[in-house]
């Protein structure tokens, strides 16, 4: 009976939201995971899964056992604000608008259910923790072989090596212990640009190095500049605003900064949705030179008033085509409108991201001076070529099988398996632990201590499958991920991009395999075709036909 209802749920998708719930009763054991009696005989990787429910919002079985109203995947729907409130004036209720509320009845306990009080553990602080990386792969040197081209009037030449920036000794010391040793593409033409005051869009393949190439000429040129927020004050002056569409993303992003500043007196924060508000605010008011936060948290602390943006001399958006789109373009324009930013003559406007959609390069420059450079490594868009990809032909109902046969063949290599519903991430999860494969699941219904422990799980090796909704698409830099498997294609070209950059990062070589379904993914066969060719991979004659 199991098996039959699994195969009626993974029917039921297609038919609209009445079969889901004709499914049910499969969802009950689900619906009580955080009490940990189901899984637990049956190796269900989840700590914490539910610490208290009553505290929790929205209660992760309430989650589970049915569908919220909207399922499209909007990775940090949670504190995005709902409506485009104009600013007025610089208090909080003009300002932040619906991000304020949502993100304040987060804290209050009214609107969605009980209070958000979950603190996230602070970050190890010893030198070692801080520079902990992992080893550039056998394909390391071939990025040299991809081809550059900088759009624009003036660009200034390319950096050949670390050396020749003319960087403090501090930076120098710091780039040496966090393993950079030779500039990748991405590097050699974004940090000169950046240090030579330009504005810059620039377009790279997955896992090449574009954290770095935006980060170390910021931080090289707030050490030469000298820094002024200090933890005396009632509001936080930062010099530089770092914003990313996801939690998981931006606290990569805050890491990575760590490196970069350490044994200096420039302060890093991270600040993101799903934490006890109070937290973020007293992070940031401990002092903040660089801020890296998640845009509905960060409206939020700016409607506070905790933070002045009259400082900022830097924005860097990442995943910037994301931070564009339909979802976050209104936080965007509400920030760079706010009263106190600074105009874009006035500061220094970055944009990094693998894919860059013609009409999002048409609003980028709406952000941008109007003598900014354009850098592309590869083709825009392009998957990396570290990347083996391979499409089959699997239809829906086939699709559960075909999983356990390829990640039995796998073994324990590390594996991501992406899904297009945040209720099905918990029950392929569920069901590949009933077969005997620890596997774990995030996605953005989840609470953020889960999010955080399913993630610790899976770089661990504790569960050596993550299966994710989009919200671990972008960005994210797990060692020694192995495998991609789309188990759904996405909506978008640019997504499946992202998701199989998941692996093959830094050199390292991956395989990715995606599930193709005629009656579902028809639309993404012309642009799988083009992927494919870009990056020297092999084009199935039944894909072409298709197309």
């Amino acid at each position: 009976n199991r098996s039959q209802h699994m195969q009626d749920h993974f029917g039921g998708y297609s038919r609209g939201r009445g079969s889901d719930e004709s499914s049910n009763r499969w969802c009950q054991p689900v619906s009580t995971f955080g009490s940990r009696r189901n899984f637990a005989n049956i190796g269900f990787q989840e700590r914490n899964a539910v610490e208290n429910s009553s505290t929790q919002d929205g209660s992760f079985g309430r989650s589970l056992g049915g569908f919220r109203q909207s399922e499209s995947i909007k990775d940090e729907q949670r504190e995005r604000p709902q409506s485009g409130t104009s600013f007025g004036s610089r208090g909080r209720g003009a300002f932040g608008g619906a991000a304020a509320s949502q993100e304040r009845s987060e804290e209050t306990g009214s609107g969605r259910g009980p209070k958000v009080t979950y603190v996230p553990p602070p970050p190890p602080g010893d030198e070692q923790a801080i520079f902990a990386r992992y080893q550039t792969g056998i394909n390391f040197d071939k990025y040299d072989e991809n081809v550059v081209e900088v759009s624009g009037l003036d660009p200034p030449a390319p950096l050949l090596a670390f050396e020749d920036a003319n960087l403090c000794q501090t930076l120098s010391v710091n780039i040496a212990k966090a393993g950079y040793s030779k500039l990748t593409p991405v590097q050699k033409y974004s940090i000169p640009i950046i240090l030579a005051g330009r504005d810059l869009m620039a377009c790279a393949q997955t896992g090449s190095g574009k954290t770095a190439a935006f980060l170390l000429p910021v931080v090289a040129h707030m050490m030469r500049d000298g820094i002024a927020a200090t933890s005396f004050k009632e509001q936080q002056e930062p010099e530089c605003i770092i914003v990313a569409p996801t939690r998981e993303l931006i606290n990569q992003i805050f890491l990575e900064a760590r490196k970069f500043v350490y044994g200096t007196c420039i302060r890093p924060v991270v600040i993101y949705g799903g934490t006890q508000t109070g937290h973020s605010i007293r992070q940031v008011m401990q002092g903040c030179n660089i801020l890296c936060a998640t845009p509905g948290r960060l409206l939020d602390i700016i409607a506070r008033q905790k933070i002045a943006l009259h400082n900022v001399r830097y924005l860097v958006l990442d995943e910037a085509d994301r931070m564009l789109d339909m979802g976050f373009g209104v936080d965007m324009k509400k920030l760079v409108s706010h009263p106190s930013m600074p105009p874009k003559e006035k500061r220094q406007t970055l944009m990094f991201s693998a894919t860059f959609p013609e009409e999002v390069q048409r609003l980028a420059a709406e952000f941008l001076k109007s003598d900014y450079l354009f850098v592309v490594v590869g083709h825009v868009g392009g998957a990396c070529s570290d990347v083996q990809q391979n499409i089959l032909q699997v239809p829906q109902y086939s699709k559960r099988d075909k999983l356990i046969e390829i990640l039995q063949s796998i073994g324990h290599e590390r594996t991501m398996v992406f899904v297009d519903k945040k209720k099905k991430a918990d029950y392929i999860a569920a069901f590949l632990c009933q077969e005997k494969i620890a596997a774990t699941s995030i996605h953005g219904d989840r609470e953020q201590r889960e999010r955080e422990v399913a993630l610790q799980d899976f770089r661990s090796g504790k569960c050596p499958v993550l299966v994710a909704t989009s919200v671990a698409a972008r960005g994210l830099d797990i060692e020694n991920v192995q495998h991609v498997i789309n188990f759904d294609l996405p909506p978008t070209i640019e997504e499946y991009v992202h998701r199989i950059g998941r692996t093959g990062r830094c050199g390292n070589t991956g395989k990715a395999v995606c599930f193709f379904d005629n009656t579902s993914d028809g639309h993404l066969a012309q642009s799988l075709i083009k992927v494919l060719s870009d990056a020297q991979q092999e084009v199935p004659v039944w894909l072409e036909e298709i197309a």
